[in-house]
């Protein structure tokens, strides 16, 4: 017998520094504007070091936020490129009984990956490059900033091919490694520069300060520029991210921010793999 109820999914982003949850209706996905990411219903952030407790409860927070939904009463699609909290993230799913849960692969997207091992890409970045074909100009190449624990800069073809990029340490962590890696630099804190520092540093926070925001922004910068020589069409720069927003007009003054661009990418991979098919 069919069942007709609307299939609802929970699309699930899975990074070093946090866990992205949203929820997506078949409308919300099929029925998007053409050239317009999906939005979830609603949506979660987590921040295992804070949210994740050493019980068996450790997910309480979701399951709060997922009522009147149960776990198992949804189908569950998971990117991670976080091995410990993805495992955790499953075996919770399983002690409440959810049947439907899949973990993404690059072969699960319908996104041509131009790269000797498509298998040993991080997820994320290709699942932002599918988000990144719906919405890119069909006649224009698309680049593609992360800015998270680490930073990602990825090139998608004309044609819509991920042809790969690369990844340079984000600004935590690089404030992070100068901290452990000397003797003398204290530990400083990134999130707290409401506004971008001073070139010219007139202590040593300020001048680590300094070096890492600049560092960083003058990095993208550069890339950006290698990547877009020789693709004919300048492409288009879309940028994602906790940082993206307070850096994105200094890296590209045409660049567009899109929050949840990765778990945009996650509900469409489930539409192509058939998540919305009414449930048997």
């Amino acid at each position: 017998m069919t069942d007709n109820r609307p299939v609802t999914i929970a699309a699930v982003d899975i990074g070093n520094s946090r866990i992205k949850v949203g929820l997506y209706g078949s409308h919300d996905v099929e029925k998007a504007p053409a050239e317009k990411l999906p939005q979830p219903q609603r949506s979660l952030d987590l921040v295992p070091d804070v949210d994740l407790g050493p019980n068996v409860d450790r997910f309480q927070r979701l399951a709060d936020w997922l009522s009147p939904h149960r776990p198992s009463d949804l189908s569950w699609w998971i990117g991670s490129v976080q091995r410990t909290y993805a495992s955790q993230l499953v075996d919770w799913l399983r002690s409440n009984d959810t049947k439907q849960i899949a973990m993404l692969a690059s072969g699960d997207l319908p996104l041509a990956v131009s790269l000797p091992r498509p298998d040993m890409v991080g997820i994320d970045r290709l699942l932002a490059g599918l988000a990144a074909n719906r919405v890119r100009p069909h006649d224009r190449p698309a680049l593609l900033v992360g800015l998270g624990t680490a930073i990602t800069v990825d090139l998608v073809s004309a044609q819509g091919a991920f042809l790969g990029g690369a990844i340079l340490p984000g600004i935590a962590m690089a404030a992070r490694s100068l901290h452990e890696f000397t003797d003398l630099l204290p530990l400083i804190d990134m999130s707290t520069l409401a506004e971008p520092p001073r070139a010219l540093g007139t202590d040593t926070v300020g001048a680590m300060q300094s070096g890492i925001y600049w560092g960083a922004v003058g990095g993208i910068r550069h890339l950006i520029e290698l990547m877009s020589a020789g693709t004919g069409a300048a492409p288009q720069v879309y940028m994602t991210g906790g940082a993206a927003p307070s850096v994105a007009g200094l890296v590209a003054p045409d660049a567009i921010y899109i929050p949840r661009l990765t778990l945009a990418g996650t509900a469409l991979a489930a539409a192509a793999n058939g998540a919305f098919q009414l449930k048997q």
